[in-house]
């Protein structure tokens, strides 16, 4: 039987923006532009099931979106847990994909800043094997209080939570030392080289990483071109080179380099196994236009 994982975060409507060339200021720039299904941990959560894992996913949409967004994840997957929300439309996001393949976002995140206790019942939690939390759905407080507070009953069944922060942007809006504080009882935290520099003030990977380890038990570094770094408090750090592909579009790599760790050390594999195939996956997402696999 495939192993279990609740995943948090945001659903989210990619708005793909491909320019033809530079972008011409003042006037048209010629460009692909399409509607795309994102949120980091809606990318998350089909990533897992892309990976065999049972992937549970909770987020808040607007009402209307219902009945096409569970379509939607059933296609890939996954049993989605979505609130209905009558005021606010599904989160919007615009991905400006540069030439060289790096994105920058604008973004409303809409319902997603809505969820609440009452989506979060203690159900959930049943048969979960791990919960993941989504570093997005942290940043407005009336979410934080509920999921953290979920984060607890996790806890009290022996259930362990992973984070990863997600954006610097907002972590500089919160504070990063907040952002650690909230987190504190993750057992496992995923940030990338600038979301670690940010949280731990140091710019060289190796004291990125024995910062973190002194608040969480294990981190997994995700570096980009450089490739990854794993460590824990009672094993020598572990570092694995990127693979080399042709970049389309970086747009949820991050999101598949975590399903891809998480579905290995479900699976019981080595840690430098778990970060081959987190590195392995995320390549695989950045061959393609769009965060989802498929």
């Amino acid at each position: 039987m495939a192993a279990r994982v609740l995943v948090i975060g945001d659903v989210i409507t990619d708005i793909l923006v491909v320019p033809q060339g530079p972008i011409a200021r003042g006037t048209d720039t010629p460009a692909t532009i399409q509607p795309m299904p994102g949120g980091s941990g809606a990318n998350q959560a089909v990533w897992l099931a892309a990976m065999g894992v049972e992937a549970h996913f909770v987020g808040r949409v607007a009402a209307a979106d219902v009945p096409r967004l569970t379509r939607h994840f059933e296609g890939q997957g996954v049993a989605a847990h979505l609130a209905a929300d009558e005021v606010c439309p599904t989160g919007t996001l615009i991905c400006l994909v540069d030439i060289d393949g790096e994105r920058s976002f604008m973004t409303d995140r809409g319902a997603n800043a809505r969820l609440c206790a009452e989506d979060l019942h203690a159900d959930l939690l049943i048969g979960t094997e791990r919960l993941h939390i989504s570093g997005y759905a942290l940043f407005e407080p009336g979410p934080r209080e509920a999921i953290l507070d979920f984060a607890t009953r996790a806890a009290a069944r022996d259930i362990p939570f992973s984070v990863d922060p997600s954006s610097t942007g907002f972590l500089e809006t919160v504070g990063p030392h907040n952002f650690l504080d909230w987190i504190a009882g993750a057992d496992l935290i995923v940030p990338n080289a600038d979301e670690a520099a940010l949280l731990t003030g140091q710019t060289d990977p190796a004291h990125q990483v024995a910062a973190l380890l002194e608040r969480f038990p294990r981190v997994v570094l995700k570096r980009g071109r450089d490739g990854a770094i794993y460590a824990a408090r009672d094993i020598a750090p572990i570092s694995l080179p990127a693979e080399t592909v042709d970049l389309v579009d970086t747009t949820g790599a991050g999101d598949a380099f975590l399903a891809g760790f998480l579905a290995a050390e479900l699976r019981g594999d080595t840690p430098a196994t778990c970060l081959a195939t987190a590195i392995a996956t995320g390549a695989r997402a950045v061959t393609k236009l769009g965060a989802q696999p498929r």
